[in-house]
């Protein structure tokens, strides 16, 4: 469900100076630069302003709406601009599609806009009654949140909200789940949040987030693919960078934030040889660096101005030959 007519989308960009700066001091005002989960563009404007005129900002986002907003919001800046309705999991075939044979900078914010979280009708939030949908292509034709909760078996269920939500009582929420279908189907987060909130044991509601929070996350996590998205998009930015190029990826939990971590270790040593050999025999040979060792996190300042920056953290990947 698309949202009202008149709604504006908002999102508050989350570390902005840090991801920003860590582009900008590349020094390549007139390279190539994508925002592969353009938002609002809020990241997207910190890199238009270090732009010149032939410079480019390619911007990539699967909702229509935030690709709107953003254009309005980067209209000022003089670079190049080529704004795209897409998934950033596809991004070699788009910059193939526009011509582009490197790029010299990116940024990913996997973080879920606060414009889907609060409009009700996007079926994101739990604080709301709306249809389950969930996805983040609102005119797509994609898996629905209601498609899984009504289509997925118990164990499937239970797989996906343990994994993705990493929530202790996944059997119990997809048992009470299982057992309401057999009434009629679950059509709206309302329905969900309250059966998922009856499945918790009151005792272990008393403290933390909202008890439907992790079963949320870990819907919306399988409607949108999110985390197979990710590890493609990683492969696919990395390798697209150009010598010394970087990208910037803030994550925000630790199912992102592992494969963020991995798949940057795995460039930095892609040696598969068994321990104790004494030289590499195998061949591969890094292709960049880790500028991040340890992922950096959002001031105290931050996260008392924004929450939603409470559980943000940044890694920067460069390539090497710069």
């Amino acid at each position: 469900m698309a949202a009202a007519k008149g709604a504006e989308f908002s999102h508050e960009a989350v570390m902005p100076r840090e991801l920003v700066g860590a582009l900008a001091e590349l020094g390549r005002p007139k390279g190539v630069f994508v925002d592969g989960t353009l938002g609002g563009g809020g990241h997207g404007a910190g890199v238009c302003s270090f732009l010149e005129g032939d410079g480019l900002f390619v911007g990539i986002d699967r909702d229509a709406e935030a690709l709107a907003a953003a254009g309005r919001a980067l209209q000022g800046f003089p670079c190049g601009k080529r704004l795209v309705h897409g998934n950033f999991r596809d991004i070699k075939a788009i910059l193939e599609e526009l011509g582009i044979d490197g790029i010299d900078g990116a940024a990913l914010d996997l973080g879920v806009s606060s414009f889907q979280l609060d409009n009700a009708g996007r079926g994101f939030s739990y604080m709301a009654d709306a249809p389950l949908d969930m996805r983040m292509d609102a005119e797509g034709d994609g898996l629905t949140a209601e498609d899984v909760v009504n289509g997925y078996s118990r164990d499937e269920l239970t797989r996906v909200i343990r994994a993705y939500g990493e929530e202790r009582w996944a059997s119990r929420i997809s048992a009470f789940i299982e057992n309401r279908r057999k009434s009629g189907p679950i059509r709206t987060t309302g329905e969900l949040a309250d059966l998922i909130k009856a499945a918790i044991p009151s005792s272990a509601r008393r403290e933390g987030p909202h008890p439907a929070k992790r079963t949320f996350q870990a819907i919306r996590i399988e409607v949108n693919d999110e985390l197979g998205a990710l590890s493609e998009a990683l492969e696919g930015f990395i390798g697209s960078l150009r010598p010394g190029g970087r990208l910037c990826v803030i994550s925000f939990h630790s199912l992102e934030d592992r494969i963020v971590k991995e798949a940057f270790m795995a460039h930095e040593n892609p040696c598969q040889c068994p321990p104790g050999l004494p030289q590499c025999a195998c061949g591969r040979k890094p292709d960049g660096k880790r500028l991040t060792r340890k992922p950096v996190l959002p001031s105290a300042e931050e996260t008392e101005a924004n929450p939603r920056a409470r559980s943000a953290k940044l890694r920067v990947f460069e390539k090497l030959g710069g």
